[in-house]
């Protein structure tokens, strides 16, 4: 159980594994009001850099699930590098199938409402997890400017336009499944752009030291249409965000 190559190829030097920058994380740490001892489960937590760099700067505890092994080593590395590895912890598993074993302040999936089906079960899944009055962070990309026609909603990564909804969409559909939204921080395109255009560097690179790999050919291909899809279709059309939720 892991993840295929290729996620681990391009994101190699990631630490945030979606569009929002180090800055966007810091600024949502600090909205939250995080108060010492705050628990946090985080599902799909990729790299963990959410649960250390709060750990450490407002001393937040927690656990983080996912299934790729090589992001996971890389979040223990980092809790180690910052100091908290007593705080936080992290689980290699398929998160899909992840309630705590007690009631956390915080459950989060940061850009991976897949393991939910969707948003409304990445919802659901959160909501078995957090206490009564605690909160739930959904990141998840939105429509910023309606898609023209079909290949720019595959270009974006989607098989239809109702995969994601606009923003005030999703905003209403987060309250008709009973939650407020309380609060949000939104990617802008720079950082879709150091999201993305590292990718290309991380191929590039790995390209070079591994010409025989035996995804070269496809990563080749990727590489050379990538950036001009990026900037035609994804960059342009698609927004992301994190959204705080709290039950009505």
């Amino acid at each position: 159980m892991d993840l295929p190559r290729t996620f681990t190829i391009r994101e190699s030097t990631h630490r945030i594994h979606n569009p929002i920058t180090e800055e966007n994380l810091a600024t949502l740490g600090r909205a939250l009001h995080l108060a010492p001892g705050t628990r946090i489960l985080d599902l799909a937590c990729g790299s963990g850099e959410l649960l250390c760099t709060w750990a450490r700067e407002h001393g937040v505890t927690g656990t983080g699930v996912d299934i790729s092994t090589v992001f996971l080593g890389r979040a223990r590395d980092r809790a180690i590098e910052l100091a908290v590895a007593d705080r936080v912890g992290f689980v290699h598993g398929d998160a899909s199938g992840h309630v705590a074993d007690e009631p956390v302040d915080i459950a989060a999936c940061v850009g991976a409402t897949w393991i939910g089906g969707g948003v409304a079960g990445t919802v659901a899944l959160l909501h078995r997890s957090v206490r009564p009055g605690g909160m739930l962070l959904i990141g998840e990309p939105y429509w910023r400017l309606e898609p023209p026609d079909q290949a720019t909603v595959e270009a974006c990564h989607a098989d239809a336009r109702d995969d994601f909804f606009a923003l005030p969409e999703l905003l209403e559909h987060f309250g008709e499944l009973g939650w407020d939204v309380v609060e949000m921080v939104l990617a802008d395109q720079q950082g879709w752009d150091r999201y993305v255009a590292a990718q290309w560097f991380n191929i590039r690179r790995h390209l070079d030291a591994c010409p025989d790999d035996e995804l070269a050919a496809q990563l080749r291909a990727e590489l050379a249409t990538g950036p001009a899809q990026h900037v035609r279709y994804q960059r342009e059309y698609l927004g992301w965000g994190v959204f705080v939720l709290m039950r009505r």
